[in-house]
């Protein structure tokens, strides 16, 4: 697991913490440019699907954000999902999101970073 800043921990107990309770398949928290952070699961209704970086995006997005820099995505994929990293790509601060995947208890296995499209 790599080491990983007391801010970025925080992200990992956030999106803990979301996707247990609520038993969803992914958890995810974000931090913005200005260091709000944003927790989210994910969304499965027969009317709306999301994925929990995308629910997580959506908050940011509406609540007056200007972007991210750091991303945890908890859950059993093993890799950002296109979608996942263009939503990512497209509200990445101006250094790009470092994302932190990790498993369901938030043991990080891999980290990445997404950067905004030129």
């Amino acid at each position: 697991m790599p080491d990983l800043s007391a801010e970025d921990q925080k992200l990992v107990t956030l999106a803990r913490a979301t996707r247990a309770r609520i038993q969803a398949a992914e958890g995810a928290a974000v931090r913005d440019t200005d260091g709000r952070t944003y927790a989210a699961a994910t969304v499965d209704l027969p009317s709306l699907r999301l994925t929990a970086v995308q629910a997580v995006v959506a908050m940011a997005v509406a609540s007056g954000s200007t972007g991210v820099d750091a991303c945890v995505v908890l859950g059993d994929a093993q890799d950002l999902t296109e979608p996942d990293a263009a939503v990512l790509g497209d509200f990445a601060g101006s250094s790009g999101v470092v994302v932190h995947l990790g498993d369901a208890r938030g043991a990080i296995s891999a980290t990445v970073t997404e950067a905004r499209p030129s």
